[in-house]
């Protein structure tokens, strides 16, 4: 019999109380967007469960995309057959026969009372039966078995479920609201942009580009990772690239070098809370983790955050760099991140930063000229790309 179902479980999203249906409904169209590829799935909700029928689609390629849906807290192959019991025997077995392993449990939830048999007496006739026509030298093992057969027995149908795949969790991507990445082309802000949208909280990005001292392959290894996050989305995320290399040699013409960093900070602040603004969004982002270069350490933040009026989220704030590697490494930013491409902040690294700047210093060295009208300029002149599908296609055809 050929596998025609996937259910798919909710785990956080059932606790919303009154706000649950409209979690539900954010989580099915994020679903059919990162699937909308296979156009023959169609989708069931129930209470607490969400259907995928496979109509004849690949089960193991959905099954792939479908991990990088958050709010999914896991998800099972399903047979849909009758609530016959000799039936059920027959889908357990060929379970049991596909799959590697050798140890198995039968987990029975009996939904229909009426039926005449209980879930224990189900589990142990479905075992006895495995282990009379199994070609494979099995043991039942009920707290760590490598083959878990969960069977849900309804009123005229039953669904029986292979192995448990986790899910990516957290909450749908949008159901938050919006916010700004500050994308560096590093390995922690990519990273900084995947846990903000495993919280539900959709994102644009924002790049400073400086050119000539920043290339194309810079501003195309950006590209590349918005083009990984679009993966955990809803198929599309908005990149601003923003022209910074006047304001950049402003900053470190008019500042003295151990400032520089500093008041370069302050004024990608600014830029963003510009553009936060103008495209809706509730907050910034960035990869920042407390102590890890100069402009990173609780005085320089403080001194750097003072001016905006926005909230400053930092996802990796408290996490160590293998902490972080592990998270890139996973969701396929970390070969990016590593290209040999600097961006603005690395070319221009000054050689003693302050570690702990003072804001009456900064301030001080902002007012040496207009840098206002600068950041309007930026925020105005920024060129904003659509990440999508048709990322890249082009190329294929050369």
């Amino acid at each position: 019999m050929e596998c025609n179902h996937i259910l798919v479980r909710f785990g956080e999203l059932t606790t919303k109380g009154k706000n649950r249906k409209t979690f539900i409904r954010k989580l099915c169209h994020n679903t059919k967007e990162i699937l909308k590829s296979f156009d023959k799935l169609k989708y069931e909700l129930s209470f607490d469960r969400m259907y995928i029928i496979l109509n004849g689609e690949d089960s193991e390629a959905v099954c792939q995309k479908l991990q990088t849906v958050f709010g999914i807290y896991s998800f099972s192959l399903c047979y849909k057959v009758e609530s016959d019991l000799e039936k059920i025997k027959a889908v357990c077995l060929e379970i049991i026969e596909k799959n590697e392993g050798f140890t198995f449990k039968i987990n029975t939830k009996r939904n229909d009372k009426d039926y005449p048999l209980h879930s224990h007496d189900i589990n142990t006739a479905i075992a006895g039966y495995i282990f009379h026509h199994t070609t494979k030298n099995l043991k039942v093992d009920v707290h760590h078995p490598e083959i878990l057969i969960k069977i849900e027995l309804r009123k005229g149908y039953t669904y029986v479920m292979d192995n448990v795949i986790k899910g990516a969790g957290g909450y749908p991507v949008g159901i938050g609201g919006k916010a700004l990445l500050m994308l560096s082309g590093g390995i922690d802000s990519p990273v900084a942009g995947y846990l903000t949208l495993k919280r539900g909280v959709d994102i644009e990005c924002i790049h400073y580009a400086s050119p000539p001292y920043t290339n194309e392959l810079a501003r195309e290894k950006v590209l590349d990772l918005v083009n990984v996050l679009k993966e955990y989305t809803h198929g599309k995320i908005i990149v601003h690239i923003i022209p910074f290399t006047e304001l950049q040699l402003a900053v470190y013409e008019h500042c003295h070098e151990s400032y520089a960093m500093t008041v370069m900070r302050r004024m990608m602040y600014r830029i963003a809370q510009g553009i936060a603004k103008k495209n809706n969004c509730l907050a910034i982002v960035n990869g920042e983790s407390i102590g890890q270069v100069a402009s990173q350490t609780l005085e320089s933040m403080s001194v750097i955050n003072e001016v905006i009026q926005m909230p400053v989220l930092r996802p990796v704030a408290c996490m160590d760099k293998l902490e972080i590697i592990d998270i890139a490494q996973k969701i396929g930013t970390y070969d990016i991140s590593i290209r040999p491409h600097e961006d603005c902040c690395t070319i221009f690294t000054p050689k003693q930063p302050a570690t702990k700047p003072k804001s009456y210093k900064a301030e001080a060295f902002e007012k040496e000229w207009d840098f206002e009208m600068m950041i309007e300029e930026c925020v105005q002149n920024a060129d904003s790309i659509v990440i999508d599908d048709t990322y890249k296609k082009f190329d294929e055809l050369f």
